[in-house]
């Protein structure tokens, strides 16, 4: 018989599991989802509506922002862009809108006379929609260009990520 020694134990292999995992908070998670699928919903009443036309077209191309898929639905958007003109005559058809959009909603004005009324100094028209809802973003100009309706949408992008989940809730709650 002829001596065979004992195998050694098979060394097991020192597993690296840095790459494996990463570390984040739910709030990072929550924001990153949000900020880059905005689902706009144009309210459009006067010029400044064709500029955001320009801006989902194709030379500006605003999918690079996660915000091309536009709804005509309010419960299916977030996102509510307010462009044009608004009288006292929509605005509470503006109201019902923004009700019936889901949580979390934001708002964008867009121009001249949805964010002041515009050189229109009558009794038809709203000096500014933040009477009627609250607005997020204001954007300058008459009309805006699609420029500055991708600057409002970077600009909505920071400010969801500085978003908390716990005092939006909390805010959700006190309405």
């Amino acid at each position: 018989m002829v001596y065979q020694p004992v195998p050694k134990a098979a060394a097991t292999p020192e597993i690296n599991l840095g790459e494996a995992f990463v570390t984040t908070t739910v709030d990072a998670v929550v924001n990153w989802g949000r900020r880059n699928s905005l689902w706009p919903f144009p309210f459009g009443t006067a010029c400044c509506a064709i500029e955001f036309m320009g801006m989902v077209g194709s030379t500006f191309d605003v999918s690079r922002f996660g915000a091309e898929l536009v709804r005509f639905s309010p419960r299916q958007a977030d996102l509510l862009i307010v462009a044009g003109t608004v009288t006292y005559k929509q605005a509470p058809i503006l109201r019902r809108i923004y009700d019936q959009m889901l949580e979390p909603k934001w708002v964008i004005s867009a121009g001249a006379c949805a964010t002041s009324g515009g050189f229109y100094d009558c009794y038809c028209t709203v000096p500014g929609i933040d009477e009627i809802i609250p607005v997020d973003i204001y954007i300058a100009g008459c009309p805006p260009r699609p420029e500055a309706f991708l600057e409002a949408i970077v600009q909505l992008q920071q400010k969801i990520d500085g978003e908390r989940v716990k005092e939006r809730r909390l805010l959700g709650s006190q309405q």
